[in-house]
């Protein structure tokens, strides 16, 4: 197996002790993301998982179920972390910047799967493709709301339209994935503060000049 840079790459063994969906997902997410959804094979997916083609077909129907839980998984999360956020108590700029930072780190701990969902949307079916727009679309919803409960309590900014703010933001976590490499000066904690205080300065209110 090469890298796309056309080095040689070991192929990582799989983990036994591993439940066979979890080998099947954590080996589809790492060659989807080295060599794209459609070069890779049935075969080469339970080669890597160290299962065999039954052992797939028992819980995943075809690759596009493999890819479809890829979406599904990385995006559960996401919304399980953001509704403990939004939902907690304290104020509304504390509990933004860190749905803000968190979003950022998740993606960096996911960057394989950010890349997927990129390069490979459109190999899912036109149903699958409506769900999970639809997933990731009230993810942002719950997101903005937080925007929109500080505007009103006037820790933000109301001239500035929530949607524009959120949009904006969202636009530069999806663009990690083309240029963050792991190892690299920043943790990926580190970008999402860098991220979430510029995000945040946004959407501070603007002091009239007297």
């Amino acid at each position: 197996m090469q890298n796309t840079d056309g080095r040689k790459r070991s192929a990582t063994a799989p983990d036994r002790g591993t439940a066979v969906p979890d080998r099947l997902l954590s080996a589809a997410t790492r060659l989807f993301a080295e060599q794209g959804f459609e070069r890779t094979s049935v075969q080469e997916l339970v080669s890597a998982a160290g299962v065999t083609k039954g052992a797939m077909y028992h819980y995943f129907a075809s690759k596009d179920d493999l890819l479809y839980a890829i979406y599904q998984r990385v995006l559960a999360m996401q919304m399980e972390r953001l509704n403990g956020f939004a939902g907690a108590e304290g104020p509304v700029r504390e509990r933004l910047r860190q749905a803000a930072i968190d979003v950022v780190h998740t993606t960096v701990d996911n960057l394989d799967d950010t890349r997927i969902f990129f390069r490979s949307l459109h190999m899912l079916s036109a149903d699958r493709q409506i769900a999970v727009r639809k997933e990731r679309r009230q993810y942002h919803e719950r997101f903005r709301a937080m925007v929109e409960e500080g505007q009103r309590q006037g820790v933000f900014r109301a001239d500035v339209p929530a949607d524009i703010a959120v949009t904006q933001y969202f636009g530069a976590v999806h663009h990690l994935s083309t240029w963050y490499r792991t190892g690299g000066a920043l943790t990926g904690g580190e970008v999402g503060a860098y991220f979430a205080d510029l995000f945040l300065a946004g959407l501070s209110p603007v002091e009239s000049a007297d």
